[in-house]
């Protein structure tokens, strides 16, 4: 099983959560915006459950690339990034705004790449569990790149342009992992940060402040499909 075409099948949910917004697609975005509480309980498992073991079963020196994972996003999104939030933007921001926020997302689909040529290193059922805990954030993802662009005056092309330029650093993820030794070597573990950083520090704090079963329920929902989905893998995919 090749990570790229992986790679490239997650990236193309930037494009679709970015379509999804120029495009006016009420309906679309709802969903996509319902989804994040799901996506966050499969990411969290995905993390605790499936990489962390991994991780600390090499040394536990690589904890603290976890924890530089972790560190890494925060500084790209929330200090270096003016204005991020996951979620569709639907207040006026600046010019700069979009561009910014571009960069600061970067790293992060970057490192979803790294983690899902990391998972296929390990095995081929944690490479797809992994692509899946990408793939399930990608779309809010676009949604929010794509928002934050046409909030800030700029065209939908290039609101579109900065979705494919995240998925392009997810692709290229994939491609360094494969060549860069150090970074196959703690890919996973920096990674897991990554993921750790986006699941409970990104889209739980999106939806956490709703109430009701719906939001709940999809949350919780995420962390059950975790275990659904490794075992419909176990013993199928290597």
């Amino acid at each position: 099983m090749s990570p790229l075409g992986f790679a490239v099948a997650a990236a193309l949910g930037n494009v679709a959560g970015a379509l999804a917004v120029v495009r006016h697609e009420r309906r679309s975005l709802l969903v996509i915006d319902a989804g994040l509480a799901f996506g966050a309980g499969f990411m969290l498992a995905v993390a605790l459950l499936g990489m962390m073991p991994e991780v600390l079963r090499d040394s536990g020196d690589a904890a603290v690339y976890v924890l530089l994972g972790y560190l890494a996003v925060h500084l790209a999104q929330h200090v270096l990034t003016p204005h991020f939030h996951f979620g569709e933007e639907t207040h006026r921001v600046s010019a700069t705004a979009g561009v910014s926020a571009m960069l600061g997302l970067t790293l992060h689909t970057f490192f979803d790449g790294v983690a899902i040529a990391s998972g296929f290193l390990v095995s081929g059922e944690l490479g797809v569990l992994l692509f899946l805990a990408v793939l399930l954030h990608k779309l809010p993802e676009g949604v929010t790149i794509a928002s934050v662009m046409v909030a800030g005056g700029q065209s939908r092309g290039r609101a579109l342009a900065a979705a494919t330029v995240l998925g392009i650093a997810t692709v290229l993820g994939v491609v360094l992992t494969e060549q860069v030794g150090p970074l196959a070597r703690h890919g996973l573990a920096l990674s897991a940060g990554v993921t750790l950083y986006v699941a409970a520090s990104n889209l739980v704090p999106h939806f956490q402040a709703r109430r009701g079963w719906v939001t709940a329920l999809a949350f919780f929902g995420g962390a059950a499909a975790f275990f659904a989905a490794e075992r419909l893998l176990e013993g199928w995919v290597r």
